[in-house]
């Protein structure tokens, strides 16, 4: 029976040669070989390059050597991508629609290369309209991305006198200015759902932003639109339902009397609308949830306080086993801004860390 022999010098360690189970094998390296090659012999040709690597393992099968291919690790990613919120219509303006709503925690994780650049854009919320007693629309949230996936700008609200009302990841509320509320991006996947319409009458009582989980709701002769609920995800928590996101505005409205009180967001951060008297302006959305802002109110006349609430911004959170993440320049994620080295925030319980991009465009690796 033929004896294999391991010579000594071919086997390495931090520490120079040792038979501890950390030890390496260390293969002959070199340019093209030049002697008699025999079948099965492996060696390290380190003038060639594999996917990256700065050389490459060979074996030789009795007629050629053949390279060995490296691959990167599949790396599994849960995601959740919010775009910002549209903000407010002005006057008995309507609900800005809540930013785009896009998951995948719960379902089938995204399968993604190590020591590769993903882009991560966090959508900004949209302006709340502005006119005195000329209302004007909110504008749309902006898009947040995760590599390929984008999640839509939440539409912004009819004004009381200058619509439209707006399409977007959920639709804005209507009024005056554009009775029928916004249309919702349906998919598939759905995003959000669209904006409620505005009621008409002596009132005028505006429609609320669409929220991730329903409609805005229409206003009516007896009251103002509230709007859309959002939905809860658990992505960085270990059990449990876990926070709302990507709630729509409550809709405005055009009487002093209480029944015709500004709409409520909805669950996620939907901004309140304005009250009229006290308080005429609407409320932002909530930043980081995407949230639509509130439409402002306002009594006969006008008011230049009775602005749109400005749409929150947006989020992106990855769920992964990687402890930490290279970020490029113009991103923060995790309360940290690239480019560098940022940590995961351990979910107690699990072996997953998350990472939460609040803020920018950027780019962020796992390896």
């Amino acid at each position: 029976m033929a004896i294999t022999k391991i010579i000594k010098d071919l086997l390495a360690s931090d520490s120079g040669w040792s038979t501890s189970s950390e030890s390496g094998l260390r293969m002959p390296k070199g340019g093209a070989f030049s002697g008699t090659a025999e079948p099965g012999m492996i060696r390290n040709d380190d003038t060639q390059d594999s996917a990256g690597s700065e050389s490459t393992m060979q074996h030789y099968n009795g007629i050629d050597w053949k390279n060995f291919v490296n691959k990167a690790n599949p790396l599994n990613v849960e995601y959740l991508v919010v775009a910002g919120g549209g903000g407010g219509g002005a006057r008995y303006g309507g609900g800005g629609g809540a930013g785009g709503y896009l998951t995948n925690y719960g379902g089938t994780p995204l399968s993604l290369i190590e020591s590769t650049n993903y882009i991560v854009t966090v959508g900004a919320g949209g302006a709340g309209g502005t006119g005195g007693s000329n209302g004007g629309p909110g504008s749309s949230g902006s898009n947040s991305v995760f590599n390929n996936i984008t999640s839509n700008g939440g539409g912004g609200g009819s004004g009381a006198d200058i619509g439209p009302s707006r399409d977007g990841g959920s639709g804005g509320g209507g009024s005056l200015g554009d009775a029928s509320g916004g249309i919702g991006s349906s998919g598939p996947p759905i995003q959000g759902y669209n904006g409620g319409d505005y009621a008409g009458g002596t009132d005028y009582k505006a429609g609320g932003g669409g929220g991730a989980s329903e409609v805005g709701e229409s206003g009516s002769t007896t009251r103002r639109g509230d709007g859309g609920d959002g939905l809860q995800n658990a992505i960085t928590v270990a059990s449990g339902t876990g926070p709302y996101y990507a709630g729509g505005g409550g809709g405005g409205s055009h009487n002093p009397q209480p029944s015709s009180g500004g709409g409520t967001g909805g669950s996620g951060g939907g901004g309140n609308a304005g009250t009229m008297g006290s308080k005429d302006l609407g409320d932002p959305g909530t930043d980081y949830k995407g949230g639509g802002g509130g439409g402002g109110s306002t009594n006969t006349g006008g008011s230049s306080a009775s602005n749109g609430g400005f749409g929150g911004s947006g989020i992106v959170i990855l769920r992964c086993t990687k402890a930490t993440a290279t970020l490029g320049s113009g991103i923060t994620v995790n309360s940290t801004a690239g480019p560098g080295s940022v940590n995961g925030v351990l979910i107690t319980g699990t072996s997953d860390y998350y990472y939460s991009a609040t803020l920018g465009s950027g780019t962020i690796t796992f390896s």
